[in-house]
């Protein structure tokens, strides 16, 4: 298990030292736990939460849930001018959940 928790932890910082948002490019932060599913819009300049989205009263499976809180972020990001952004899939591998959160934003308008 401890194992598991280091690549995670080498993946999440491989990937934050690369990607960087700022006020017009937020950094779409995912984080998935066992039950449930967040997306958020950071700037990471000012160190604030742009924009913020869960999958509280989406029905389906998980991967169903996750693409709709994709929409809903990419819905919310629209409502703030927000059409760019840089992906951060928080050490997670790309796949299952992630991704179909990455292509639900996609298909609402966030282009990354």
């Amino acid at each position: 298990m401890l194992d598991k928790k280091v690549k995670k932890l080498r993946r999440h910082r491989r990937v934050r030292a690369k990607v960087k948002g700022t006020a017009d490019i937020p950094r779409l932060c995912v984080f998935r736990s066992i039950k449930h599913i967040y997306a958020q819009l950071i700037d990471d300049d000012k160190g604030k939460t742009l924009v913020f989205a869960n999958g509280d009263g989406l029905k389906g499976s998980k991967v169903e849930i996750a693409k709709g809180v994709g929409k809903l972020i990419a819905q919310k990001a629209s409502e703030k001018k927000i059409e760019k952004v840089v992906f951060d899939r928080g050490g997670y591998k790309y796949h299952g959940r992630v991704k179909s959160l990455a292509e639900g934003a996609r298909e609402a308008g966030l282009k990354f």
